[in-house]
Parts: C-alpha cells; structure tokens; sequence
C-alpha cells in the first residue's frame, strides 16, 4: 500500500515531463515554470488570415516578453493541419526534444488526431494553469469536451465561437428559423442565399449545422460514423439540400470561396443572407466599412453550432514552460476583456462572469459590443459539435454529389 500511494504521489506530483529524458517540472509549481521560460522563445502556430487577430497575438507576445521574458514567434498558418504534420514528422524522425512548434491553436478534428497519435504534452495541464481558477468549465461543456472527445486538460480553452447569421435589415425580408425553412425561403427568394463549398471552414461548419436539425436523433451524431449507417442518417439532410441547391446564388454551379467571399456577396446586394462562426463578424465588418450600418445578426431559435477553440502544447515542444506561460496569459482576465473587445476582435470569453473580480466583471460589463453583436442571452442554445468523423465522411459525400470544391 504504501509503495502504491509513493507511486500516486510521484505521478501527481511531476505533472509534465518531457520526452526522451528532458527535465520534469510541476505545474502547480507556478513560479518555477516561469523562472524556466524566461528567455525561451515560443513559436505558436496560429492561423494568420486575419489582420485583426494577427494585431492581437502580436500585442499578446509583446506582454509576455515584456512581463515574463518570453519571446514569442507568431508562425502564420493558413491551415492548422500544417502545423499537426510537422509535429508527426518530427516524431518519426525521432525529434522528440526539439520540436519545431511550441503551442498551436486547435481544436476539432486536429486535436483528436493529435491526442491519439500521442502527439500532445500530457498529463493534462490545462485545469493546473492559475488562470484556470477563472474559467467556466461548469457551464461551458464544449470547454471541457471538443468535438466530443474529451479535453483531459491537454488544451487550454482561449476562445467560444458560435454560428451567426446576419442580414441588411434595409431590404425588410423576414429570415428563416432554422434549416428546413432556409430551404423553404430560398425557393420563394432564389438566388438570394450561397454558402461556401467544403472543405472551406464555414461551408463545412454550415454542412454540420444542417445535419444536425435534420437527423431525428443529434446524440447518434456524438459517435463516431462508423457506428451508424451513414447514408440512412443523412438521408433527409441530402434531400434538403437538393431542393435547396437548385434556389442557391449561380443556381449552386459555383460558390463562395469563404466567409469574406460570402461577405463580400451580402455587401453587393447579390445575396440577402451570410453568416460566420463570430458573434461579432457583423459589427467588425461595419466598423471596417465592409457592411453597411443597417445590417444585423440573428440566429435560430432551437440552436445553432457553437465550440470552444484551444491551445495546445505538443509532446516535444522545445520551450514547454515558455507555452505554458503563453497559454496561462491568453486564459488571463486581462488578455480575454481584450479578445472580447469588438475593436480588437470580439471573440466570446471562456472566463465565468462570477469567478472574476468585481473590477474585472464591471470591465466585461462596460464592453460596447456593438451594434450588430447579440449578446450571451440572445445567442440562443449552442448545439454541439458531431464527433469529428462525420465532418470526413459529410465533406466527401457532399463532393461526389455535387461535384465542387475550393
């Protein structure tokens, strides 16, 4: 017994240890992480697509280096699978202590690979942060299980993303309340409604948004596709988007390469419909002069898709302690009223209202969201992500159907 209970204690307490005989170190042990990633550069791999989110990352790193000593590498991806391939090939070239990527945002489909190829730094770290003492895991599930797989603490939470719709509400059109009736409005408005075609993020996450109200059961979608019969489960998703398609823009011959593509199409007044997974993309794109001032959000009353996206410390990062820093800053009161910001970028905090102090909660408070931005109340249920095969097996379908891709 006592030898069992030396043994527990032993694993509890070195949390986090490198491979291939790199120094152990304790999370809870917070003070010496940070004396240990001072001077250490951290390269986070984060998507660069984004003048704003670029700005903000950018502010980010000037404060760790300036507070903590840690220098900080924005490397710019246009796609996060990059970054998860590198960290595969270093692991078959046996670069187990030197790996190129030191912190990654991600969630989905590339944190389920990365987690069962053994990719990841573990144990779980993530819920060991200080800043964790502030994050709403309770209410929050997609917080603690991304894309159903469990988190286990091998990501941090840094943001909430949910799907939005938004419209000019100069043209007076009523909007639909959920997919069936989008069908049902394209054909009385044809031609008024695109989506991007998959394997593009928000034409994928559309695909799933629609599967999701046209199963009978959702819960079937939270196992993995190979337990359910694909194509009797999709069967009335297919045959809305028949129906569908032939009322799109171009009569779906062709599609909107991505958001700002789609953006871009609802500005010209060639569509009356567009939609992103940012509660703030209608107000940013106002305030940037890219919508005009009468457009405004709105989403469907039984729901629309919703996830929280993380960071993650890959298993031979070089500068361990340098991204924990980074990522215990990034979860911080300070970095995410700032996130929120509109003006900065409007992400959706992961932080609980009540955990925080009375001067940080007043902050929240006094956000202006602005005027196309609804509010945590009116943002409505958040309908969980499908287990992250069926994004696989949709996306390939949707191909040999229809034939296009960007």
């Amino acid at each position: 017994m006592i030898r069992i209970l030396n043994t527990a204690l032993l694993a509890a307490l070195v949390l986090l240890t490198g491979i291939g005989g790199a120094a152990a170190f304790d999370v809870s042990d917070w003070k010496s992480v940070e004396e240990k990633a001072r001077g250490q550069t951290v390269y986070f791999n984060a998507w660069g697509g984004a003048q704003n989110i670029n700005d903000y990352i950018q502010w980010a790193a000037d404060t760790v280096a300036g507070r903590y000593g840690v220098n900080v590498v924005h490397v710019k991806l246009d796609d996060t699978a990059n970054a998860v391939a590198r960290v595969v090939a270093e692991k078959a070239a046996g670069q187990s202590e030197s790996g190129s990527v030191d912190l990654i945002w991600i969630n989905g489909e590339n944190f389920v690979s990365m987690k069962r190829q053994g990719l990841l730094l573990s144990p779980g770290w993530a819920d060991e942060l200080p800043s964790w003492t502030y994050v709403d895991h309770e209410n929050k599930p997609t917080i603690t299980t991304d894309f159903t797989e469990p988190v286990e603490g091998l990501e941090a939470p840094w943001g909430m993303a949910k799907m939005v719709f938004f419209h000019d509400t100069a043209r007076d059109l009523e909007m639909p309340d959920s997919f069936a009736e989008l069908v049902e409005w394209t054909k009385a408005n044809p031609g008024r409604f695109a989506y991007p075609a998959p394997p593009d993020f928000i034409g994928s996450s559309f695909l799933k948004q629609a599967l999701i109200e046209s199963v009978d059961d959702p819960a079937i979608l939270l196992k993995p596709v190979d337990s359910a019969d694909f194509t009797k489960v999709t069967v009335t998703l297919f045959e809305r988007l028949d129906a569908m398609h032939e009322n799109l823009w171009r009569s779906g011959r062709t599609f909107p390469k991505n958001k700002e593509a789609l953006r871009q199409l609802l500005a010209d007044n060639e569509i009356d419909i567009a939609f992103a997974f940012s509660p703030a993309e209608a107000t940013n794109a106002i305030a940037n002069g890219e919508l005009p001032d009468t457009v405004r959000s709105f989403v469907f009353s039984e729901g629309t898709l919703g996830n929280t996206h993380f960071l993650a410390v890959p298993y031979n990062a070089s500068s361990k302690e340098g991204a924990l820093v980074l990522a215990n800053f990034l979860m911080s009161p300070e970095a995410q009223l700032r996130k929120q910001d509109p003006e900065i970028w409007g992400d959706p905090t992961v932080l609980a209202m009540d955990k925080l102090s009375d001067e940080d909660r007043e902050s929240f408070g006094a956000l202006d969201l602005g005027v196309a931005t609804l509010g945590p109340a009116e943002l409505g249920p958040t309908l969980n992500e499908p287990h992250a095969s069926w994004m696989t097996e949709l996306e390939k379908e949707w191909l040999r159907r229809y034939g296009v891709a960007n």
